[in-house]
């Protein structure tokens, strides 16, 4: 007969199949044991990961244009072509003039375009010729001043369409860029020290972060539109999307 496995006398016996079953049995208790410790670890592991804050930062610079420009359009309208290109010729010594006797140098007005139209009506043609000049110049304080005694044309007989009105522009955003991104991140840390001090925790190094667009406008509002001049005066903004880590 052969032996079998019994307590006797706080003795185990063991025959080789229950060895074989103890022995499987050692293994997969170890083997949960480990599983359950690493997922735990990893749980915890996570939790920290978890321990994070997004916000976001925010920088806004005043600056002035440094760039003006001004497209400025004119016609003259009559039953004979010839008579019609000598108005706007005659107009376009007038603005030269009126340019020129604000200081501007003589390359900062340019021609950018004309045409002629026609229509006939009862019989009769109707011509209009159209002139367009652009003024450009980085002198801010005298393109506003060119604005300011605009119907000065006027009175030299120079009419000038709608739509002809002075634009500013601030071209150097890269310039100030850097500055304004670092601002904004600083924004986004006082805004993450808070939530950290709610929370009783402190805020730790930067685990990503998102640029937002650059916008310009104009400082005091939309001032645009005919007979009216954009202003010179404009607010750069940017936005960032920062997400710390909690310590």
């Amino acid at each position: 007969m052969q032996p079998t496995s019994a307590l006797h006398g706080g003795t185990f016996l063991r025959d080789p199949v229950t060895l074989r079953w103890f022995g499987t049995a050692m293994i997969v208790t170890l083997g949960l044991a480990s599983a359950g410790y690493l997922l735990g670890d990893g749980l915890l592991r996570a939790k920290e990961a978890e321990r994070s804050v997004t916000v976001r930062g925010l920088a806004e610079h005043d600056v002035t244009a440094d760039l003006a420009t001004w497209t400025i359009s004119y016609s003259a309208t009559s039953t004979d072509l010839a008579s019609a290109q000598a108005k706007v010729r005659r107009d376009t010594q007038a603005i030269e003039q009126f340019f020129d006797g604000l200081g501007f140098p003589d390359d900062a007005l340019q021609p950018t375009g004309a045409n002629v139209s026609s229509y006939t009506q009862n019989g009769t043609t109707q011509y209009t010729v159209r002139q367009r000049l652009a003024l450009r110049s980085g002198d801010i304080a005298r393109a506003q001043k060119a604005v300011a005694q605009q119907f000065d044309l006027v009175s030299r007989g120079v009419f000038l369409e709608e739509g002809s009105a002075m634009a500013y522009s601030f071209t150097r955003l890269n310039d100030i860029k850097p500055e304004m991104v670092a601002e904004a991140t600083r924004d986004a840390r006082a805004a993450a020290e808070q939530f950290a001090k709610d929370s009783g925790a402190g805020v730790g190094a930067i685990m990503n972060a998102t640029q937002g667009y650059f916008t310009i406008e104009a400082r005091d509002g939309d001032s645009g539109g005919w007979g009216v001049s954009d202003s010179p005066y404009k607010k750069v903004r940017v936005v960032t999307t920062v997400n710390f880590a909690l310590e």
